[in-house]
């Protein structure tokens, strides 16, 4: 009994037109062909055989990875775009900033340190008037515990 796999996604499954190859490969192969061919018949007299065949090569290379190339289901003019638009037109803005808590605690207690130094000089016992609780409280609250 013959067996064919069937994919369980079918969006993936790309139409072939001719030798086995998609529209866009036909088209990006029938480019390379139109530019590289004449390319080479018209170099190898002035430059050589084997300089001609790497020029003709240069200038395909680019067209067969416009056929080929694919990440994600996205061909790669897109990949391209997509990575020019976020490394230049969009630059990255990070939208969340971290706050430091090490740094604000270092700078309080350089700051309460020059405080305290300040604070040690005023007259123990006395203070401004409506600041503060009045002394002997906490010995108020403990005989209420007992």
């Amino acid at each position: 009994m013959a067996y064919v796999s069937v994919p369980k996604d079918l969006s993936r499954v790309k139409s072939k037109l001719a030798l086995n190859m998609t529209k866009r490969q036909l088209i990006c192969f029938g480019a390379a062909a139109a530019i590289g061919i004449p390319t080479y018949i018209f170099s190898r007299g002035a430059i050589g055989n084997t300089a001609a065949v790497l020029l003709m090569m240069g200038l395909m290379l680019p067209l067969f990875f416009l056929a080929m190339y694919e990440k994600d289901g996205q061909p790669a003019e897109k990949v391209i775009r997509n990575m020019i638009r976020t490394r230049f037109y969009w630059p990255g803005v990070r939208t969340y900033k971290t706050e430091n808590l090490y740094a604000i605690l270092e700078k309080e207690g350089k700051n309460g340190a020059t405080q305290n130094k300040t604070a040690a000089k005023a007259p123990v016992g006395k203070r401004e008037a409506g600041k503060g609780k009045p002394r002997g409280h906490e010995t108020v609250r403990a005989n209420k515990k007992r």
